[in-house]
């Protein structure tokens, strides 16, 4: 069992699926889990896993699909699972491949929903800050000042719309760091080094926790420019 800070979009490649929460299995062929659910993936047959971040504006739409649910089987999507199957083709499916699959698959899943009310501009104004360039992390104290508000209420209102508390949200924003340094091929211990993790063991151990697999585990693709 997991948890991570992401909408995770399970889908069968051939065989079955199902995710297994604390209220019992839901089966696939394609599932659909909020963020932060502690879940276990128990899968026959190749799988593949769509990673959406919950601010961005796909997120919204996929919260409004789970009115509240922490899980939810999605309608079958004809002719996934064929172009699914490509993915371990011979010759295998490309980076850019992948990009667009993932970016259709995504497309067929959301349909009409609408995206929501999004994040507060308060709280938006802080993960822009995560997301300019900017060196170093803002502490919780100079991200109330950005969202002009007491670090009391900053601290509620960030775990109000975000799902996680601000520190706990920062380390979900390390992980990520980390696994697009190993995409760009550093190593375990240079990709945790570079996201600001104390060691390659507090990176593996984190990763270990919310995605269920070692780190070492990855056979990572470099982002696409």
């Amino acid at each position: 069992m997991h948890a991570h800070h992401a909408f995770q979009i399970t889908l069968s490649a051939g065989g079955t699926v199902g995710i297994r929460t604390a209220e019992g299995l839901v089966p696939g062929p394609a599932i659909l889990i909020a963020p932060d659910v502690l879940h276990a993936i128990e899968p026959e047959g190749r799988i593949a896993l769509l990673f959406v971040e919950p601010e961005s504006r796909d997120g919204a739409g996929l919260h409004e699909l789970l009115r509240g649910a922490p899980v939810a089987r999605l309608p079958e999507m004809p002719g996934a699972a064929i172009e699914l199957a490509g993915i371990w083709g011979r010759p295998p499916a490309g980076d850019a491949e992948l990009a667009r699959l993932g970016r259709r698959l995504l497309a067929a899943v959301l349909g009409p929903a609408s995206g929501g009310p999004g994040v507060d501009p308060r709280i938006g104004r802080v993960l822009d800050r995560l997301t300019d360039g900017s060196e170093g992390e803002p502490t919780a104290a100079e991200a109330a000042a950005i969202a002009c508000l007491s670090e009391s209420r900053f601290s509620h209102l960030f775990v109000a719309q975000v799902g996680l508390p601000f520190r706990t949200f920062l380390l979900w924003r390390r992980l990520m760091r980390a696994v697009e340094q190993q995409a760009r091929g550093k190593s375990l211990t240079e990709a945790a080094h570079a996201a600001g993790f104390a060691d390659s063991a507090h990176f593996s151990r984190t990763f270990q926790r919310m995605f269920g697999l070692p780190a070492a585990a990855l056979r990572l693709s470099p982002p696409e420019k």
